[in-house]
């Protein structure tokens, strides 16, 4: 008899990747891919996202599907970036096409969800929460800095309401930036974590916060950071001083936003909000606040594609 799965596929700015959960909701199967990214450069153009997608989508299908007795009950995939009219970007065209046939051959039920859900569902389903009908998600990433009210519908999903976060640089991009300037490989975010673990805490490079209310400016603290590079600041002070300047800039927005929309609870996913630092430091934070921060598992917190499958499987539920 074939095991009952369902499938998840996500073809985000620069991962490809798939997924697999079992009846009970158990990660039975997955596989991802970066990007190639040239060194020094920061970033792809929408063209060349599209044709590794197209290219790496086959081997992954392949790797986690191959030798497999398994009946697709249903699949979920990343069809525009949020759940908004007329979000839209090329490089999940990809994703759709794959599922699209698949469903089709199959006969398996076809759920198009955004990315930003897909993000929230893996949060959800590697953090175990939250279980309020109503919370805060900090989506904190290279094409995303947004912190936005979760609310609970009947039929079981989000309704997502945009209520703060950046007015200019998205905080991946203040990482990339950076982290490109100190030599470090694109996308940087685990490059520059590394380097900031380095440092001596006490000659941390202090760069400027800008949260005002719900919103914030990073562009300042980028500018502030360039600027210290160039009068020879120290690359992992430097490192750690943009983590903290974020962390910072993160708790004092949903700080402002629980107080704002009186909840107490939030989530944060997103590859930025993977930072082994800025998890601990929002955390301890907000808890003083009596806010609980949940968080997945850092790989459940970049791009994958685990939500999307998870959102197929407790939709069937």
């Amino acid at each position: 008899m074939k095991q009952k799965v369902y499938l998840g596929i996500d073809t985000s700015c620069y991962t490809t990747s798939v997924a697999v959960l079992d009846e009970a909701g158990k990660l039975v199967g997955e596989a991802r891919k970066i990007l190639d990214v040239k060194p020094g450069r920061c970033g792809l153009q929408q063209s060349e996202m599209v044709f590794q997608h197209t290219r790496n989508l086959p081997n992954l299908m392949e790797e986690v599907l191959t030798g497999k007795e398994y009946e697709i009950v249903a699949i979920g995939v990343s069809g525009y970036p949020r759940p908004l009219e007329n979000s839209y970007m090329p490089a999940f065209l990809a994703g759709t096409g794959v599922a699209r046939t698949l469903a089709a051959a199959t006969g398996a039920k076809l759920h198009i969800v955004s990315h930003q859900e897909n993000h929230l569902e893996a949060g959800v389903w590697s953090a175990g929460g939250p279980e309020a009908e109503r919370f805060l998600l900090l989506h904190a990433s290279g094409g995303t800095t947004d912190m936005i009210l979760a609310e609970k519908q009947a039929d079981g999903r989000f309704k997502l309401t945009e209520v703060g976060g950046s007015i200019d640089l998205h905080a991946g991009q203040f990482i990339d930036r950076v982290g490109v300037a100190l030599g470090l490989q694109f996308p940087t975010g685990p490059h520059l974590e590394k380097l900031a673990a380095t440092a001596d805490e006490a000659q941390m490079v202090e760069l400027p916060v800008s949260v005002r209310k719900l919103n914030v400016s990073l562009s300042g603290p980028a500018t502030a950071a360039f600027r210290k590079l160039e009068a020879g600041a120290d690359g992992a002070a430097l490192a750690l001083g943009v983590q903290y300047a974020l962390a910072e800039t993160f708790t004092r927005m949903l700080r402002n936003g629980a107080a704002e929309y009186k909840v107490n609870a939030v989530l944060l996913v997103g590859g930025v909000a993977s930072n082994s630092y800025i998890r601990k430091h929002v955390t301890e934070k907000l808890a003083k606040r009596r806010v609980s921060v949940w968080v997945p598992e850092g790989r459940f917190s970049c791009d994958n594609a685990t939500g999307n499958a998870a959102f197929a499987w407790r939709m069937n539920k």
